[in-house]
Order: C-alpha cells, then structure tokens, then sequence
C-alpha cells in the first residue's frame, strides 16, 4: 500500500500517514482511481487540534478491519480543513443541508465527479445513542452503489444543484450608513448575556472577536455606552474563565458551557491573534493593568508557544496531551499544594476555583480569577511557580503549519500591539514573520501578478494555493507593519496583493469569491460572506482595500471596499453576530477613515510621541504613514505623505480625511484633540 501522505504539508495528514487506511491526498488523481475501480470516494476533513477526529482516527482509521472495508470499497480522501478550506467550505454546506448541523471531522460520500450524496459528522465504532456505527454506515454506502446507483445519483444531483443555489446573504440595492450601525449595536443588545458576556446565553460559548472589534469602533466613533458595555463585558468574562490561560496567557478556542469556564482546550492562532488586538482595542478605552496585562501575555504566548524556527506562527495547539483532553492545563487542589506547599496552596486554590469535587473531569479544576487582584506580589509568586511545574507536563502537540491568512492576523496584531505597548520585540516578530511569507508564500505569476500559497511548513513552500482570506488578511497585517514601521515595502507588497484581489476574486455584484478565477473548480466555487470564528475573506479584503486606499489615495479603491459592504447588507441588518468585521470595516468607512500623515527625523523624540498618540486613539480604523519631511519617503505608493514639511522645525502630524487636511500639530495633545481623544 502506497503511503501518499508520508511527505504532505499538513502535520494532521501526516498524523493519517501510517493508518491501514489506502489515504489519498485530495487531488484528480484520486478521483480518476475511484472512476476505474468504480467505487465512491469517502472525503474525511478534520484539522490537527480537532479532538474528535483524534478520537475518530483511533476507533476507526487505525483499526484494520475498518480500513480493509474502506481500501476494498472506496478511495479514501483525508483533507486538513485548515489547508484546503475552499474543499472545506463547499461539503461542509452539503453537510449542514443533509443534517441540519456540521462539525469535524467531517466525513462525506462522493460521486465520481466530487458531488456529495451522503455526509455526517463524527461516526463511532460502535452503534451508540442512535446513531449508526462507521462500519455500518460504510456497509450501507456500499449496498446502495451497486444496488441503488440511481437514488444515489438524484442525490447528488440535488445536494448540488442546492449548493449552486443557496443564498449567500449578498446584495438588497442598500447602502451602508450610519443608521445600519447603530441598528446593528442595537439588536447584539437584544441578544447580549448581560451576567456572562457573549451574544448567546446557551453553551457553547466562541470569543466573538470580529463583533468585538466592532464594538470598540463604534464607541470610538460614536461614544455609545451600550456598545461599550457589552465589549466591556465579553472582554472581562472571558479572561476571568477558564477560556484565557491564566498561568501562561493566550486562549482557548471555545468554551464547552455558557460562563466560560470549562474550554475546549485547544489553542488556535487565528483567535490569539485576533484576540491580541481585540485586547490591545480594549485597552485604548481606559481601564487598569488587567488590560494591558492580557496583551502581554497573549503576545509572549504566541512568540514562546507558536513561533516557529522560520519565523513564522503555528496553527495551533491540541486540546489533549499524554492521551487527555485538557491534561496540560487542569488542576487538584493536592497538585496545588504540591508546587506551592500547604499555605500558598489553600490561597491559590481558593483564588482559583480549585475545588475538591472540580469543574472539569476526574476532580480537575480549570483556573479562574473571578476576583479583583489584591496582592500582585504574591500572585506573580504563584503564578510562576505554577508555570514552571506545567512545563514539566507531557506538552499538547503543535500543528507547525504556517498559514498565510492567520500570519496576517498575527502580524497586524503583533504590530498594533508592539506599538501601543512600546514592544519593539513584538513589531520585530511582525517583521521577521511578513518577511518569511514573502519569500516562501509568494511567487509572480506568468500573467505578472503576486500570488500566494495557503500554507508552508519547515520554510517550504506548500501546493494549496491561496483564497481570498490570504490574500486579504495578509494585506492587512502588511499595512498595520508598515504604519508601525513606516517601511514602504509592506505598502508595495500589500498593493500587489490587493491588486490580486481585484483580478482574481471579483464578483459582478460587487461582492468577492472565496477562490480564485483560475483556482481548481469544485462543485461549487465558494463564496460565503460571514464572519465567523475570523473575518470572512470578502469583509477583509473590504478592510484592505479601505486601508490601502487612504494610504495612496486610490479612490477606485475606496469605492471597492464601499461596493464590498453595500454588496452584504442582508448580513449587516438582519445578522450582525455574523458580520462584526464587515461592520468594524464599516465603522472605519463612516469616520473617513481618518488620514494621519507624521512627518520627522526617525527616532526623534517628539516624533516617536506623536506617533503614540496616534496609536491611543480611537477613531476605527485610523490610517497612519509616517516618514521623513519633504516627501522624502522612498515609496511612490504612500501619497499620503506627499509634500508633507516639517511644522516650526519640529515633527508634525497632519489629520486628514479623503486627503483633507487639517493645520499640522507638533504637540501630541493638540493631535489628541484633532483625533477626538482629548477627553483623556
């Protein structure tokens, strides 16, 4: 039996490598097997910190029996949901239509021509609680291909024809202003838990990252207090839970119940990073050393925990480790009394929420800091001893995959982040990060354009390419260095990518496919507006492209971005839980965005402070470039800081909107004012 996965990109593949199971990559190769066996094509999509597709290759994919039906009867497809997420998207709509409900792994029954006819979930070894067991479930497949082709065949032709009909949430002919926002705060207020945070007050319980952002744009602009009760309060109950780390920082994906203490433990790059700037936001609404603690640590997580040798960031994190869910993390108060001894132990257990009975499983407790500190000294004391002990656990495994969309994230949050903290070692990591996707991620293209691979690993290039949440959060994170550093060649590179995004991924009706014109045709080319987990690739490229525009003052640009969001109004008005970003996007599109050009000698004091200044404000989505006076900036790309001068010999700051600008101040105070901060 050939191993195909032996030299995959993805570490979940290679996860599958040594399983009985006759694992194909997906690929034309694997479908043209199943066509001249004339046997279906079970597709099994998961992802490398998925506890459930650990359980699910353990019962099933390594048992030999199981895979001597599967080899005989199918070509068995195994897909890494986190590098093939265009494969993804298009079955797990099939999925949710068949069964009302999705998740990983993801397993689904194909024809020939890659039309799904049978999907479900998780499938058990044994029959359990209803549900049908794995074998059974491939029996039935079986019996129905060769006895039953022609119901199998109007399925498919049904599921897809579906597929190719669904509504996607785009275009009502309206037009994004104000009252759209304010709407939109007003029915996340409806559905607010105002005693847990979050917009649900069932289980489970997804940081709502994107909607957050929103939130904090929108007081920014507006001032509204119920915008910032309901970020004050999401961001609060999710750090005195089990979700955040309380001894190393950063957290987890999700919480398993409505208050936030028991996590499923698994730690995603993709949340840290947003996480980090949803924090990094909060902390420029005031508050105290608890805010701007948590960036801290969640930026020391990712460079310690998820930074890889190339300088790229890691996926993930796994949920288990030494065989359990959640092992590396949970606690017994004897545990605690064993590191800290008798009296700090009873002090951290009960600042804790370490009990005999537990919160988590087998009398393991999650740790929780519901309390407001009181003795810092003696907590950093516990903390770093506790810390220290968990090291020496039997670590959760890491997906060391390096995906070009969540580096985007990371590098825009490191950079914002760095720079509102003073953490140059942060915008350093941003640097080092953008760098190593330029030169492993990218290539031109014979028709002149960049293009991007979705994913690396060990600094080599993988053969997935890009989709439009690359392209766009990449983009992004490019020009959040670049305000950070004021080095033009993240302007430039950003601009190739966005130049991308206009060629290849264009919808007539002003909205973005998820793939590009001459990606690999599926059978259904994806294109779902929402925002989940992360900002979907349409409301990111929307705020790339807004960024970028007031950076060169391309309006063809600007009016994209505009187009992008009018295009999801059904989303914005009817489901603003599911379209955060598009909204934060929309925030900045309402304020101008604001245009902050500084201009001064680098490393200049006063420079430096007007640069901070900036940095505090919370005007959304404010734009900065900075440079040398006279438009001696080497890239012709930032227009924004054309013809900019000095102001009394000293560094100035010009605040613009559309190129507008108001009298340049040297003093960061009056820049505070023009920024609407000076209430600080």
């Amino acid at each position: 039996m050939a191993n195909r996965l032996a030299h995959a990109t993805s570490p979940y593949l290679l996860q599958h490598a040594n399983n009985p199971v006759d694992w194909w990559e997906w690929n034309s190769d694997a479908f043209a097997s199943a066509r001249e066996r004339d046997v279906p094509v079970l597709l099994s999509v998961g992802y490398a910190a998925c506890h459930w597709c650990h359980v699910m290759a353990h019962e099933s994919f390594e048992d030999a029996g199981i895979a001597e039906l599967l080899n005989e009867s199918f070509v068995a497809i195994k897909v890494d949901r986190e590098e093939r997420p265009d494969v993804d998207a298009v079955y797990m709509q099939a999925t949710q239509d068949l069964t009302g409900s999705g998740g990983w792994p993801m397993t689904v029954f194909l024809d020939h021509d890659g039309r799904p006819f049978y999907a479900g979930t998780y499938y058990p070894p044994e029959p359990r609680s209803g549900m049908p067991s794995f074998r059974q479930v491939l029996e039935a497949i079986t019996d129905a291909w060769h006895n039953r082709r022609s119901d199998l065949a109007e399925s498919a032709r049904s599921i897809t024809a579906s597929l190719a009909n669904r509504p996607v949430g785009i275009g009502s002919g309206e037009t994004f202003d104000a009252t759209v926002a304010d709407n939109a705060i007003a029915l996340l207020a409806s559905q607010f838990d105002d005693q847990r945070g979050g917009f649900t007050r069932s289980a489970p319980k997804f940081p709502p990252s994107p909607v957050l952002q929103f939130l904090s744009r929108h007081a920014g602009r507006t001032g509204s207090e119920t915008a910032l009760r309901m970020l004050d309060g999401t961001c609060e109950a999710m750090i005195r839970g089990g979700l955040y780390d309380q001894l190393g920082g950063g957290f987890a994906r999700y919480s398993v119940d409505a208050a936030w203490v028991v996590p499923h433990f698994e730690k995603m790059l993709y949340d840290n990073a947003q996480l980090l700037s949803v924090y990094t936001a909060w902390c420029r609404h005031g508050g105290g050393h608890d805010r701007t603690d948590v960036v801290r640590a969640t930026a020391e997580f990712m460079l310690r925990e998820l930074l890889t040798d190339e300088g790229g960031f890691a996926s993930s994190l796994d949920a288990d480790s030494d065989g359990r869910e959640g092992a590396f993390y949970v606690w017994t108060v004897a545990q605690l009394v064993d590191v800290l001894g008798p009296i700090d132990g009873a002090w951290a257990a009960e600042w804790l929420q370490v009990t005999e009975l537990g919160t988590f499983e087998h009398g393991t407790s999650t740790l929780q800091r519901f309390d407001h500190l009181s003795d810092a000294e003696r907590w950093e004391s516990v903390r770093s001893r506790l810390f220290a002990a968990r090291e020496l656990r039997p670590r959760p495994p890491r997906d060391d995959k390096v995906v070009t969309a969540w580096n985007g994230l990371a590098i825009g949050a490191l950079a914002e982040a760095g720079s509102v903290l003073r953490a140059p070692h942060w915008i350093a990591a941003a640097e080092r990060c953008a760098d190593l996707i330029e030169r492993v991620h990218s290539t031109t293209a014979p028709d002149g354009t960049t293009r991007i691979v979705r994913a690396s690993r060990d600094g080599i290039a993988g053969t997935a390419s890009g989709v439009l949440e690359d392209y766009a959060d990449l983009a992004q994170g490019l020009l959040t260095l670049y305000a950070a550093t004021g080095t033009a060649r993240w302007v430039e590179f950003a601009g190739r990518l966005i130049d991308t995004i206009r060629a290849q991924f264009d919808a007539d009706d002003g909205s973005f496919y998820d793939t590009a014109a001459d990606a690999e045709r599926l059978v259904q080319r994806p294109r779902d507006p929402a925002d989940n987990a992360y900002p979907s690739g349409l409301s990111a490229a929307a705020g790339a492209l807004l960024t970028y525009g007031a950076l060169t003052g391309d309006v063809d640009v600007r009016a994209r971005a505009a187009a992008a969001l009018d295009s999801v109004m059904p989303l914005l008005t009817q489901a603003p839980r599911f379209a955060g970003w598009a909204l934060a996007v929309g925030e900045a599109l309402l304020d101008g965005p604001r245009e902050v050009a500084i201009v001064g000698p680098a490393g200049d004091p006063a420079r430096t402070e007007l640069e901070h200044a900036v940095w505090m404000s919370r005007a959304p989505g404010l734009v900065l470039a900075t440079g040398e006076p006279s438009g001696a900036d080497p890239s012709p790309a930032v227009e924004l800081l054309r013809d900019r001068v000095l102001f009394g010999g000293a560094p100035a700051a010009y605040v613009c909107r559309h190129f507008v600008c108001q009298r340049p101040v040297a003093e960061p105070a009056a820049l505070r004012v023009e920024l609407g901060d000076d209430d600080w």
